[in-house]
């Protein structure tokens, strides 16, 4: 039974709008879920780039759910991750994604990004890894001033010749963090964090991009409608050749 409620194409970005946002995140799931069981038919190895947000929490869990998937084969990073904060904060990235899914799958081989050390050794060690071999996928959200990882509007370059960098926050991206209920005040949310960039996210072979709730339509709307420009960074998903953007009621109908 079809669940979608709207599908069409923008530029070469693939819209799918389905009723609700536990609706979506099983759809995706179950979709991204059959991608890495293509890849594993013919090859060794899958490499996923995954984002840590609550709003990825239905994607993720419909992964844990997925059967016959052989999690033993695939490689993980994350694409962000605050400085600063405590090694055993739970507001940490990592964290998020230990729970919510490595701990459940259990990759073969998972590469997490310390938020403490020096920012530069961090991002060269972090990129030696990136590098040693294609990626497949990456899985990722769109924040509500339309930033891509914490490629936030004033810092997003879609020509970035870093694959890697240490980023400050704007005061909109760190208002998000509170709004999603990660942090108590703006003032307890880290000024600076680790990002990968723009180039090295759309140099993936295949993106599933989540993007459910109201919050989220304005970044849809200036998305989809908008001038392709970093002003708003998720419009570059529009130059993707394999970009699906899996939407809600509430983030996408009407669009």
């Amino acid at each position: 039974m079809s669940t979608k409620v709207q599908h069409y194409q923008v530029d070469r970005l693939q819209v799918a709008v389905y009723e609700d946002r536990q609706t979506m995140g099983s759809q995706a799931g179950q979709q991204a879920a059959d991608h890495i069981r293509q890849l594993l038919k013919t090859r060794q190895e899958v490499r996923i780039i995954f984002a840590a947000a609550p709003s990825q929490n239905a994607f993720l869990a419909a992964m844990c759910a997925a059967e016959d998937l052989d999690w033993s084969r695939v490689t993980a990073f994350h694409m962000d991750e605050y400085t600063g904060l405590a090694a055993d904060a739970p507001q940490r990235f990592s964290a998020y994604l230990m729970q919510h899914l490595f701990q459940q799958v259990k990759p073969g081989k998972v590469h997490l990004i310390p938020c403490s050390g020096e920012s530069e050794e961090i991002c060269a060690h972090y990129v030696s890894l990136i590098r040693q071999a294609p990626i497949d996928m990456v899985c990722l959200g769109i924040g509500e001033n339309g930033h891509l990882a914490f490629n936030d509007p004033p810092v997003a370059d879609f020509a970035d010749p870093q694959q890697m960098k240490r980023v400050e926050l704007d005061d909109i991206c760190r208002q998000q963090q509170v709004n999603d209920g990660c942090f108590p005040s703006l003032e307890a949310v880290p000024r600076y964090a680790l990002t990968l960039t723009i180039p090295t996210l759309m140099a993936a072979h295949r993106l599933f991009c989540m993007v459910p709730g109201r919050n989220k339509r304005r970044a849809v709307r200036d998305t989809l409608q908008g001038p392709i420009s970093p002003a708003c960074p998720a419009t570059v998903l529009r130059c993707h050749p394999a970009c699906t953007l899996y939407l809600d009621r509430d983030s996408g109908e009407g669009i």
